[in-house]
């Protein structure tokens, strides 16, 4: 970091609004909501979803009751195009759902995009062209009035294709972003959406959709506030518009921003299940729903079972909810204090179950029961004590950070052992479990030594003394990793062949130069048993390999 004075950041300028009216406003309707899980949050995946799991994503979509879902940007790809094509063609859109796809302002790409849409009931088309002076300076090099053109001419190539799909039996909602919205002057933002709402021509029964994103989250919730007030008050076809809010999270405060954009007059929310999305991700709407119904106010979301709508996200997305998510995390309505637990039974106790009754427990904003959940206490690990509270322990008292697929297989071997026992097992206990199941399996397969070198290709060779039921063995293999390298080299012996790699993480335990590593890998056999296997060296590449021969020894591959 740069040392005080700092001069390498500003602070965002403040709106000359002196006579705001949000702060003395209140949230007291829901405001429209759009998902981009399908876009927004599949472009920031790693691995993007398949056809698919789109098609089960969307269905959760449409369960949970959006009635507006961006589903593509369908000139960037065969399989965005190919999924809104299944969607139509299949007749998979119910009629009171409007899809949206997302075209930048170029010809060819709205041209495609409007092919995607053949035959469809309802969708909304969503324009966007960067207008932000960093964006205008440093990647298009064009000025204002260059920036606004390129606005313009899309919506008049939109407005032609439009008519024409109109006139075929669609209905097609036009949609323009002045992308980077947060960091454009207001003044220009203002002057190009005016523009291109002039080329459009709304009306009140048929309005226009100015979307204005934080694309980048680059200042305090108040100025996005301020700002979207602003142009509120500004915009002269106000009744003629429906003015979307699009939050990324950058600084940490989507949520409260959209929650001050929609005081300050916003009419519609655009945002993806649990804040998925690039970087730091987009606005959660299920926490911005639920904060609403928290205040009595019903967001018109169906969230009454999210752990179902959580298991469909996972597995679509590969993403994980954190523990600590807002409503959906693992740990929120889960007690580790004492204090805690004894305010919160006392309350249970005492709370009204008449139906209708306030909600009046310390420590619970919401009742867990109204979003499927349960309230659970955990401070020792026992017999009950369910898989976050042993991976809890692991992480808080020693450091161990497990995948979460391996909470479920360690939990299950600890209540297991809870039970048998009848008592309650101590962290350092768990602890001594750990390290014997997972740390410590060197038999039938031992690893006594093992060299890693990269060629100038990239490939690793790799060269290891292992010992095989009591036999000492040198094997060599090359791969793309040391990981991959030992497996070749496994080729030929009694391991070789007879299983695949499902995951690998690490990460440090401690700090330092001593500090070591920690590895963990799961691993599925041929015979279609998964398990995982741990390792710890103060070389990542030692803990790898070790993790590994773990995973093979506690899959039983040799008996």
């Amino acid at each position: 970091m740069q040392p005080p004075p700092i001069t390498k950041y500003r602070p965002f300028p403040r709106v000359d609004l002196p006579d705001r009216q949000w702060p003395d406003r209140t949230i007291d309707q829901p405001p429209l909501w759009c998902s981009v899980d399908l876009r927004d949050g599949n472009q920031a995946l790693a691995v993007p979803m398949s056809v698919e799991q789109k098609l089960e994503l969307f269905d959760t979509l449409v369960q949970i009751g959006f009635k507006e879902i961006e589903v593509g940007f369908p000139a960037a790809s065969s399989i965005e195009f190919e999924f809104i094509r299944r969607l139509i063609d299949e007749n998979r859109i119910p009629d009171d759902v409007t899809i949206q796809v997302l075209t930048q302002s170029r010809e060819e790409l709205i041209a495609r995009t409007f092919e995607s849409l053949a035959g469809v009931k309802r969708a909304i088309l969503h324009l966007y062209n960067s207008t932000s002076p960093v964006q205008r300076e440093v990647v298009f090099g064009l000025d204002r009035e260059e920036i606004k053109a390129i606005a313009v001419r899309g919506t008049r190539q939109v407005r032609q294709l439009a008519d024409a799909a109109i006139a075929a039996g669609s209905r097609i909602v036009f949609q323009y972003s002045p992308e980077s919205f947060s960091d454009t002057e207001l003044d220009f933002a203002l002057d190009v959406c005016e523009a291109v709402t002039g080329v459009w021509g709304p009306s009140p029964e048929d309005r226009i959709i100015l979307n204005l994103p934080a694309t980048v989250e680059v200042s305090t919730p108040n100025i996005h506030a301020d700002q979207i007030e602003w142009f509120c008050r500004h915009l002269s076809r106000r009744e003629e518009v429906i003015i979307s809010l699009h939050a990324h999270n950058d600084r940490g405060t989507a949520v409260a921003a959209t929650e001050l954009g929609l005081m300050a007059g916003a009419d519609r929310v655009e945002g993806t299940l649990f804040g998925n999305g690039e970087r730091t991700g987009n606005v959660d709407i299920v926490t911005l729903a639920l904060n609403l119904y928290t205040q009595g106010v019903h967001p018109g979301l169906d969230f009454s079972n999210l752990n179902a709508v959580r298991e469909v996200y996972e597995r679509c997305t590969r993403m994980e909810v954190p523990p600590r998510q807002p409503y959906g995390g693992e740990l929120v309505f889960t007690a580790f204090s004492g204090s805690h637990q004894d305010a919160i039974k006392k309350g249970m106790a005492r709370q009204d179950e008449a139906p209708g009754a306030r909600w009046r427990v310390p420590y619970l904003p919401i009742d867990p029961k109204d979003i499927g959940r349960n309230y659970r206490a955990i401070i020792r690990i026992n017999s009950q004590s369910g898989k976050g509270g042993v991976a809890y322990v692991m992480e808080a008292e020693f450091g161990f950070i497990l995948p979460k697929a391996m909470h479920r297989e360690l939990g299950r071997l600890v209540n297991e052992i809870a039970d048998s026992r009848g008592l309650e097992i101590t962290p350092d206990e768990l602890y001594a479990y750990f390290v014997s199941e997972y740390i410590e399996r060197h038999s039938p397969l031992r690893l006594v030594d093992f060299s890693g070198r990269r060629e100038a290709n990239g490939t690793v060779s790799a060269r290891a003394t292992v010992e095989i039921s009591g036999e000492l063995r040198q094997i060599e293999g090359k791969g793309n990793g040391p990981i991959a390298a030992f497996v070749h080299g496994l080729a030929g012996t009694p391991f070789g062949g007879r299983f695949e790699l499902l995951s690998y993480a690490e990460h440090s335990l401690g700090v330092g130069a001593d500090s070591k590593a920690v590895a963990y890998i799961q691993i599925r056999t041929d015979g279609g048993y998964s398990c995982f296997g741990a390792g710890m060296d103060t070389n990542i590449e030692i803990a790898s390999i070790q993790a590994l021969v773990s995973a093979l020894n506690r899959a039983g591959l040799v008996s």
